[in-house]
């Protein structure tokens, strides 16, 4: 399984991909790819949407994932932050819908949980389990990509979970 990260952002939107070989007794994660979308503050709102989508689009195509994991709404103090926010999530999902590849959403605690163990985990702590999991020299930057990278293993931690309950059944 090959699952397409995307941790949206309103200044840097990271991503990354991250494949699962099942082959195995205990399946093994693999980092292919990981990075940042940078948008510039000073572009209009609209310009910086266009950039995601075709920065995400080019990058979707380039590593065909299975399945595309995006974090779920995040509920923000400040209403206009969660509406840019918003925004840049809606045109994530319209992107990998464009592409015809099924979209998963996860809670950020639930994403915390899966990777650290812990759902009030603090970035830190993400990076470093993220490199743990997947045998990474180094920590995974930026944080942006660290979270994409994040949200991709709880997909495949969520979607192993699932298959051992219905070859239970």
């Amino acid at each position: 399984m090959r699952v397409f990260g995307i941790d949206c952002g309103t200044e840097v939107t990271g991503f990354g991909v991250v494949e699962s070989d099942d082959g195995e007794r205990q399946p093994r994660l693999t980092c292919l790819a990981m990075g940042a979308i940078r948008l510039s503050k000073v572009r209009p709102l609209p310009e910086r949407l266009d950039q995601v989508f075709r920065e995400l689009s080019a990058e979707l195509e380039r590593w065909q994932p299975d399945t595309v994991a995006v974090e779920g709404v995040f509920y923000s103090v400040n209403a206009k932050s969660a509406l840019k926010l918003g925004q840049v999530r809606g045109v994530a999902l319209l992107t990998a819908a464009r592409l015809g590849l099924p979209v998963a959403e996860y809670a950020p605690l639930k994403i915390k949980s899966s990777v650290v163990g812990y759902g009030l985990a603090k970035k830190e702590q993400v990076q470093f389990m993220v490199a743990r999991l997947l045998n990474l020299a180094e920590l995974p930057q930026p944080a942006d990509a660290a979270d994409a990278l994040a949200i991709a293993i709880c997909h495949i931690h969520t979607a192993q979970t699932l298959a051992v309950q219905e070859a239970g059944r």
